[in-house]
């Protein structure tokens, strides 16, 4: 594999798919894009530049949310935004999930919380 990265892609499942939508765009404040693909599943897909890479909140077909707050991880870049952006968690509907930890050298700061949908999701900040 010769690729400067090995992600390409995430999927945030969701039971309550506006539920969902509304409490990323309200954290991160940004807007979502909806569409809908096959078999009836439909994608909210964060912002990004190409050749960024993205994700989306999904909902529909065999997608569900891990409750349990196991699965995937999936971390979400709030570089220079990561105390307000945490600071609107709760408002949105989400939890902490645990303190905000400080990186070793100058990987950042991360913190988990819980989404309106029960996904453990982690906040990132090189800064």
């Amino acid at each position: 594999m010769n690729r400067s990265t090995v992600a390409v892609w995430f999927e945030i499942p969701s039971d309550d798919f506006q539920r969902a939508i509304t409490f990323y765009e309200t954290i991160l404040g940004v807007s979502l894009h909806r569409e809908t693909v096959s078999q009836g599943v439909d994608l909210a897909v964060f912002p990004y530049e190409k050749p960024g890479i993205s994700g989306c909140v999904l909902s529909g077909g065999p997608y569900h949310p891990a409750r349990d707050g196991g699965g995937v991880m999936v971390y979400l870049n709030c570089d220079g935004q990561l105390d307000g952006v945490i600071g609107r968690v709760a408002a949105a509907g989400g939890k902490l999930a645990g303190p905000k930890i400080a990186l070793p050298g100058e990987m950042g700061t991360f913190i988990h919380i819980i989404d309106t949908e029960g996904n453990r999701i982690g906040l990132h900040a090189v800064c």
